[in-house]
């Protein structure tokens, strides 16, 4: 889930479970049900650190202990004398882990996944209910904080006086009204995936079938099949007037076997890459010295385009002896617009090729928006940011950019 939305559960809890504690406990239970995203950061060190850190350590059952232990700990030295016995540290503690364990159970119930038992297993536990940001369950917590507040205000209007904790009717309804949710998306979720799963695509029969949640809507589903000889993806409407066509899956196909390939995949940044990807595609490519080969992970939901991406390139010679492997950032990822360590690199003119060649077979260039370097944010066309970095002038001196094109692929 998103950091709003965790902080409004958070708070949500507080008013529901601990409507009569401090403004301590408030404080300490939305650092609590936040903090665990700080693996976000992670991002912008490497892609390598992206892949060790985000939904991993920070989003296990023990670490959530001892961050609330931690900020328990915190808090009680900080205050002192009377301030300290009005706010035992038990209490504290109990509603921190709660927090804690709120923000574990929401990211369990979406795609990424998240290492619940490190560092005892390595197992990411991922549901697939949930999308990263829902709009229903953000209006869900709002109303249940905001609507109480208008009431409140409607009731001293009028002069009359209100009974019981502040806000805790409207939490706990807002918390139920979620919970209610999460299970209809769980049944709904259930349904996609049994009608993938029942279908052939193309005369094949499906290996392996996912539904993803998509945010608009909780009948609409967004499907990948892994067959024998690709990958597909179709969209699953699974409301009173359920429709889905397996023909119209669109369809990547798997690269031939090869030993390049398969010496590819017993690589140490394969390896790496294999075990959070969970629809990995495979893309070869001939090159003067052997193979190029990029592993990436099949985007499972329309909002692939605007997270973090990690792809693992290796390339090999004819044989398939391994000549080098890396961890890069996807074109699409956000990381690499934002990346100025790439534009201090290289010159202008392989920036901008580099972003263009390698985004154009994925993208028509009438559709394709690229961020200048050094831009608040304003997109242009390729078409028209191009030439701004073809201007003559002096470049800046080349280290990491390919002098040669790379031909057209083998299989994608």
């Amino acid at each position: 889930m998103d950091p709003l939305t965790h902080a409004l559960a958070s708070y949500t809890l507080k008013r529901a479970a601990f409507p009569r504690a401090q403004r301590t406990t408030t404080i300490v239970m939305l650092l609590a049900g936040t903090i665990a995203d700080i693996d976000f950061l992670s991002a912008y060190v490497s892609p390598s650190s992206f892949l060790t850190f985000y939904r991993t350590y920070c989003h296990s059952l023990l670490v959530a202990f001892l961050f609330s232990l931690l900020i328990t700990l915190a808090i009680f030295l900080r205050k002192r004398g009377p301030e300290a016995a009005q706010n035992p540290p038990l209490p504290i503690f109990l509603a921190a882990l709660s927090a804690s364990i709120l923000h574990l159970l929401l990211d369990v119930c979406q795609s990424t996944g998240v290492e619940l038992f490190w560092p005892f297993s390595p197992r990411r536990f991922a549901l697939d209910w949930l999308p990263r940001l829902d709009l229903w369950i953000l209006g869900i917590l709002l109303a249940g904080i905001l609507l109480p507040m208008l009431s409140r205000l409607v009731t001293e209007e009028i002069g009359a006086k209100s009974k019981g904790p502040r806000g805790k009717v409207g939490a706990s309804l807002a918390l139920a009204a979620m919970i209610l949710y999460i299970v209809l998306r769980f049944v709904l979720h259930g349904n996609a995936l049994a009608a993938l799963e029942a279908r052939t695509y193309r005369g094949e029969s499906p290996r392996k079938a996912a539904a993803f949640a998509e945010s608009g809507s909780p009948f609409r589903w967004h499907g990948i099949v892994e067959t024998e000889s690709a990958l597909r993806e179709v969209e699953i409407d699974v409301g009173p007037a359920p429709s889905f066509d397996p023909d119209a899956a669109v369809a990547s196909y798997k690269p031939e076997p090869s030993p390049a390939l398969d010496a590819a995949r017993d690589t140490v940044v394969a390896r790496r890459f294999l075990q959070v990807a969970r629809f990995p595609k495979a893309t070869v490519e001939k090159t003067p010295d052997g193979f190029h080969i990029i592993l990436r992970a099949f985007p499972y939901n329309h909002d692939a385009s605007s997270s973090f991406r990690v792809h693992a390139e290796i390339d090999t010679d004819s044989s398939g002896k391994i000549l080098s492997q890396a961890l890069a950032w996807d074109p699409g990822s956000p990381q690499l617009w934002s990346d100025t360590t790439l534009a201090l690199k290289v010159s202008p003119r392989q920036f901008a090729s580099k972003l263009c060649l390698e985004t154009l077979p994925r993208r028509p260039i009438s559709r394709l928006l690229l961020s200048s370097p050094g831009d608040t944010g304003e997109f242009r066309e390729c078409e028209s940011l191009l030439p701004l970095f073809f201007q003559p002038g002096p470049e800046r001196a080349t280290t990491n950019a390919r002098s040669k094109p790379r031909p057209s692929p083998l299989s994608s």
